[in-house]
């Protein structure tokens, strides 16, 4: 793994850490790619009975899609297969027989919630974050599968207000909702609890925990529309898109026009 995502196993625990702290744990299209590789080992390896995720740092689990990684998208090819290579990642995360447990400080925003909600339990420090601000930032949009997950995991008028509002829901709101099992006061509270918490889930039945997330799954499946090619191009062609990339790289407000 690269040092921009460390993976190291201790007494069945493996613990991956999102590890660009000067960028807020941005994810490149590697670090996705090396946390799908992750998951589909965890799958094959015994000896891991728990996935814990978390962040380099207290300021951020992970601060979405480094937005750098967009300056190339030019064709529609570009966009599917970014949201295809980010629905690889999640499903591997979510279908994995290993339970994981995402540990939150700081923003966790865009792919960074998107990968933390797809985590079997989370708990987070008081000064986390959690936001999808597409409609202020890229004027992109997420994958249906993806917006199937959040409205499974929070409903769908919930989802509407974190991405129509494009605001940050701060921990205690977190818990209150169901996003957040716990909060912890601080950075290393935090990671306390949350080797703790890995402990206990790794001292559980495997078949217990395995059959139960694959029910769940199999629950959610029947939420999950496919076809949404349209809606992808729709928003990652547009002129719209390209503004929004251009704003934020340059550090000014969008003009936004809808087309």
């Amino acid at each position: 793994m690269s040092g921009e995502l460390l993976y190291e196993i201790n007494d069945g625990i493996g613990r991956i850490t999102f590890n660009r702290p000067e960028a807020r744990n941005a994810l490149t299209f590697r670090m996705y790619e090396q946390l799908r590789e992750i998951c589909e080992q965890a799958e094959n390896d015994s000896s891991v009975k728990v996935l814990l995720l978390t962040g380099a740092g207290e300021k951020a689990f992970a601060a979405g899609t480094d937005i750098s990684q967009f300056k190339d998208f030019s064709t529609a090819e570009h966009a599917l297969e970014y949201e295809s290579r980010i629905e690889r990642v999640l499903t591997a995360l979510e279908n994995s027989r290993v339970p994981s447990i995402a540990a939150i400080a700081g923003v966790c925003t865009g792919g960074g919630f998107s990968i933390a909600g797809c985590c079997d339990l989370r708990i987070g420090a008081a000064n986390a974050r959690f936001g999808i601000p597409i409609g202020r930032t890229l004027g992109n949009c997420l994958s249906i599968s993806n917006y199937a997950r959040l409205a499974a995991l929070l409903g769908p008028a919930r989802v509407k207000d974190i991405i129509f509002t494009a605001r940050l829901i701060e921990a205690e709101e977190a818990c209150k909702i169901g996003l957040l099992g716990e909060v912890l006061p601080n950075y290393e509270t935090l990671q306390a609890r949350a080797d703790e918490l890995a402990r206990t889930v790794a001292s559980q039945a495997p078949l217990t925990l395995r059959v139960t997330k694959e029910a769940l799954r199999r629950i959610k499946e029947k939420m999950s529309p496919e076809d949404d090619r349209d809606l992808i191009l729709k928003c990652y062609m547009s002129h719209d898109f390209r503004e929004g990339m251009d704003a934020f790289l340059n550090k000014r407000p969008p003009k936004w026009t809808g087309t």
